[in-house]
């Protein structure tokens, strides 16, 4: 079967890696990605010209795509693709709203009444939000409403100071039109733990995957500004070390609620739904959706999938999914990242691996944000290459993952707390503190 993947990133690396055993693989990404290049029949070019993408489709026969990341997804290259017969692992462009428009997704929880929402509010002019965070005697998180790479979002006593920060914030939010749109998401701060499911969708059912847990610090001991993520771990059971089974039943409801919202609303929901929560005293509370998978989360569950993902993806277009089978293991994911990472980012260096022997030690390189000349890999501004392993626990998970990151030479960090039982740790005691609080 001829299967397109679209993107470019260490996420898409990790789905062509799940399929590569039972596809002819094609891939259309932005720059030479030098893992998905050597086990794929690539195009370079920009992935948010859905026309060109549809055509180089057509042109080779493509059976199934399947969408990597947000923007093309919002540009509509599902429509694209479907206009001219290939079938998609992703939603159209009307569906993807949940994720490219917080205000929709804000609006259909208020509509259908979904459990695990937040007090929020949308404003479109800066007078209001002054008025209303003058008189807001809590502490608020301000969002872009539009799309902006995962790191638009600020929280007070996090990133911001106080509310009149927020103020500030939201007024350049407003200005610039932060994410292609001039309007702002004032939501309460919600204390807790975040976690993350992400779930296989046809539209009607839904499949969910093990939960896993981001670290969007850049530093570790979470310091630092917000990044695209620098590493996630997932555990045995499908669970996290302070997420219960009935906590994550109940944000597995909440996705089912939403893709069923989803389809009295606009064109049904087929694709990955990323839903990231916030575990809080009152249960599991909705933060946002992601369209498509998460990166780095993306790197802990495919790895682990049973049931074939080729089979997966078929049975998502022909809204025919049934249970997705994963290895009952645990897994570790660490970002390695050019020194200065994300100020002031070394790009343009060379980095040193050797891959076989990071193989050797059980643990998987996928490669993101790095360009591959002559045989050498160079580092961009962002993140370099995503190291995930596997175990029966997650202590043993982290320690091959640290180990392989070692492996790496150049001017280069990674978290080396990611995974570890210390943080962990943290974790379980600062849910045990709100839950007795």
């Amino acid at each position: 079967m001829k299967v397109l993947v679209v993107g470019t990133g260490a996420r898409e690396h990790a789905i062509c890696d799940a399929l590569k055993d039972d596809v002819k693989l094609y891939a259309y990404m932005s720059k030479n990605n030098p893992g998905i290049s050597k086990i794929s029949t690539f195009k370079k070019g920009d992935e948010g010209e859905v026309d060109e993408v549809a055509e180089f489709a057509k042109e080779n026969e493509i059976e199934l795509a399947i969408i990597g990341p947000e923007a093309p997804l919002g540009k509509g290259i599902v429509n694209a693709l479907e206009t001219v017969g290939i079938p998609c692992v992703g939603p159209a462009q009307e569906s993807a709203r949940i994720e490219t428009d917080k205000s929709f997704m804000r609006n259909l929880f208020e509509k259908y009444e979904i459990k695990g929402s937040l007090t929020y509010k949308v404003f479109d002019n800066y007078e209001d939000i002054s008025a209303f965070l003058d008189e807001y005697e809590k502490d608020v998180v301000v969002k872009p409403v539009g799309l902006t790479g995962g790191k638009g979002v600020k929280i007070v006593g996090d990133h911001l100071k106080d509310n009149q920060d927020a103020k500030a914030y939201a007024k350049e939010v407003m200005d610039n039109a932060m994410g292609g749109f001039a309007q702002v998401i004032i939501e309460e701060k919600v204390v807790g733990e975040e976690f993350t499911i992400q779930a296989f969708c046809d539209g009607e059912n839904l499949a969910p995957m093990p939960a896993a847990q981001d670290h969007p610090h850049a530093f570790e001991n979470d310091q630092g500004l917000i990044t695209g993520g620098m590493g996630s771990y997932s555990d045995v059971g499908g669970l996290l070390p302070f997420l219960s089974r009935e906590d994550y039943d109940e944000a597995v409801e909440i996705m089912k609620e939403t893709l069923k919202a989803i389809a009295k609303e606009t064109t049904p929901y087929k694709g990955i739904l990323y839903g990231q929560f916030m575990l809080s005293k009152d249960g599991p509370k909705l933060i946002e959706y992601n369209a498509r998978f998460g990166d780095p989360e993306a790197m802990n569950v495919l790895p682990l999938l049973k049931t074939p993902m080729v089979d997966v993806c078929k049975s998502i277009v022909d809204g025919s999914l049934g249970d997705v089978e994963f290895e009952d293991l645990a897994s570790v994911c660490k970002y390695i990242v050019p020194d200065g990472y994300p100020d002031t980012p070394h790009a343009g260096e060379i980095i040193e691996l050797d891959e076989e022997a990071i193989e050797a030690l059980g643990a998987k390189v996928f490669y993101a944000a790095v360009s591959e000349e002559e045989g050498k890999i160079f580092l961009s501004g962002s993140r370099a290459l995503g190291i995930v392993a596997q175990g029966e626990t997650i202590r043993d998970a982290e320690k091959i993952a640290e180990e392989a990151c070692n492996l790496v030479k150049g001017n280069v960090y990674h978290r080396r707390d990611v995974g570890t039982e210390s943080l962990i740790q943290k974790r379980i005691d600062h849910m045990e503190a709100i839950r007795n609080g």
